[in-house]
C-alpha cells in the first residue's frame, strides 16, 4: 500500500506502508545505528518521534522476547529504506512488520533515507506526518506548522506508582522518567535492591524510602518541562549519592543552576566517540538526545565538566564539586550498542560505599 510522509517544509516522500495503517505526527528524527532496531523501536525516549533509520535493510534479524526496552513502546513511527520481510535468525519469533502491526505503529519504507537524513542535517529536525495518499498536502503542511507537539511526554512513559526490584545489595531509587530496561539489568546485575519510582516524586517521599543512592534515568522531550524533577533533585543533592543519564543528566544540570538548549538535530546511534577529561581515553557510546548541557552556562555552577562528544564538541559528562553525584549524556547500558562505559554503574555502588564511609567516621568522630 503507497503512503507518504509529509514534512513541514512541504518536503514529501511517497514510500510503501507497512506495519499500521494509522496515521501519525511527530518530530521527525534520525537513527545511525547499524543494529538495534528493536531497541530502538522499544526506547521510551524516542516517545511522540517518527525515527528513520540509516541503515539501508531494517528487520533482517526479526524481533525477539528478550531484546525489548520497554513493554509498551511509545514511538510515533518508522522509516526505512528497506524492509526485510523473512528474517533469519535464531532467536526471531516474528518480523518486524508483524511487531508494528501488533503495537498499531505505523512504518514506511522505500523512500530516499539518505536524502530525508541530509534534510534533517541541514535544517534541524523537523515536524512530520505518516498518511495516505489521499490527504491534502497543503492542509498537511498547515497542520504540522501550526500545531505544537505535546510536552507530557516524561508522563506519558514514567511509571504511574513505585514498584521494587528486589535485591540484596545496595538500595538504589531509580527514578523513571522513560527509563530503559537497560538500566534496570545492570543495577539488578550488581545485585542492588532498586525501587522505580514516578517522575514526579517528592524528595521528602524519596529519602523517606531510605536509599543509599538514587538514580535519574533517560527520558524523551525538553529537560524543562519536567519541572517537578528539577525541584527534587535540588532537595537531595548533598544527601544521598546520585547518578544521573541522559534527561537524567540534562536535569541534574538545570537543578544546580545551569541551562540546556535544543540541538539542530541531536545525537542518535550507536557509535559516538566521547572522551573522558581526566584519563584521555575514548568510549565509544550509545546516544540518544535532542538537547544538551550548554557549556557556557556552566561557569557560575559547582559543576565540572569530565566527559565531551569528540564530534562536536557537546558536553556529556558532569560531577558536583561539592556534593557525590555525576551524570553522563550517554548511555552507559548500551542497548542497543556498546558497552565501552558499563563499568560508570560499578563507579556508581562505590561513590555509595564511600559516601557512606566518610558519614561512619563523622559520626565516630561526633
Amino acid at each position: 500500500m503507497k503512503r507518504q510522509l509529509i514534512l513541514e517544509d512541504g518536503t514529501v516522500f511517497v514510500g510503501e506502508g507497512f506495519g499500521s495503517t494509522v496515521d501519525t505526527i511527530g518530530e521527525v528524527v534520525f537513527n545511525t545505528g547499524m543494529t538495534g532496531y528493536q531497541e530502538i523501536l522499544s526506547d521510551p525516549s524516542y516517545c511522540g518521534q517518527i525515527v528513520t533509520l540509516t541503515y539501508p535493510m531494517i528487520g533482517n534479524y526479526g524481533v525477539n522476547r528478550d531484546d525489548f526496552e520497554s513493554i509498551h513502546p511509545a514511538i510515533s513511527g518508522l522509516i526505512v529504506k528497506e524492509v526485510c520481510e523473512y528474517p533469519s535468525n535464531f532467536r526471531s519469533q516474528y518480523s518486524l512488520n508483524d511487531y508494528l502491526k501488533a503495537k498499531n505503529i505505523p512504518g514506511l519504507s522505500g523512500i530516499d533515507t539518505r536524502k530525508l537524513t541530509r534534510i534533517i542535517r541541514s535544517f534541524g529536525t523537523l515536524r512530520g506526518a505518516i498518511c495516505s495518499l489521499e490527504v491534502n498536502v497543503d492542509e498537511v503542511v498547515n497542520q504540522l506548522k501550526t500545531n505544537t507537539l505535546p510536552i507530557d511526554q516524561v508522563k506519558q512513559v514514567s511509571t504511574k506508582s513505585s514498584y521494587p526490584s528486589p535485591g540484596r545489595g545496595k538500595r538504589v531509587v531509580l527514578v523513571d522518567f522513560g527509563m530503559k530496561h537497560g538500566i534496570l539489568r545492570e543495577l539488578n546485575n550488581r545485585d542492588c535492591d532498586v525501587i522505580v519510582v514516578p517522575y514526579n516524586i517528592t524528595a521528602e517521599e524519596v529519602l523517606q524510602l531510605n536509599p543509599d543512592g538514587v538514580m535519574l534515568s533517560n527520558g524523551p522531550g525538553d529537560p524543562k518541562d519536567v519541572s517537578e524533577a528539577i525541584e527534587m533533585i535540588k532537595e537531595i543533592l548533598g544527601q544521598v549519592p546520585v547518578f544521573g543519564i541522559c534527561l537524567g543528566h540534562q536535569l541534574f544540570a538545570l537543578a544546580c543552576g545551569a541551562d540546556t538548549k535544543k540541538m539542530k538535530f541531536g545525537h542518535r546511534g550507536s557509535n559516538h566517540p566521547v572522551m573522558d577529561l581526566k584519563t584521555g581515553k575514548v568510549a565509544i557510546t550509545s546516544q540518544n538526545h535532542g538537547y544538551t548541557v550548554d557549556e557556557n552556562s556552566l561557569a557560575h555552577t559547582k559543576l565540572d565538566v569530565t566527559h565531551i562528544a569528540l564530534n562536536d564538541g557537546t558536553v556529556e559528562g558532569l560531577r558536583h564539586l561539592e556534593y557525590p553525584a555525576f551524570t553522563v549524556q550517554y548511555h552507559p547500558e548500551a542497548s542497543p550498542g556498546p558497552e565501552d562505559a558499563n563499568n560508570l554503574f560499578t563507579s556508581f555502588l562505590q561513590m555509595i560505599q564511600d559516601f557512606k564511609e566518610e558519614g561512619e567516621i563523622v559520626c565516630q568522630n561526633a
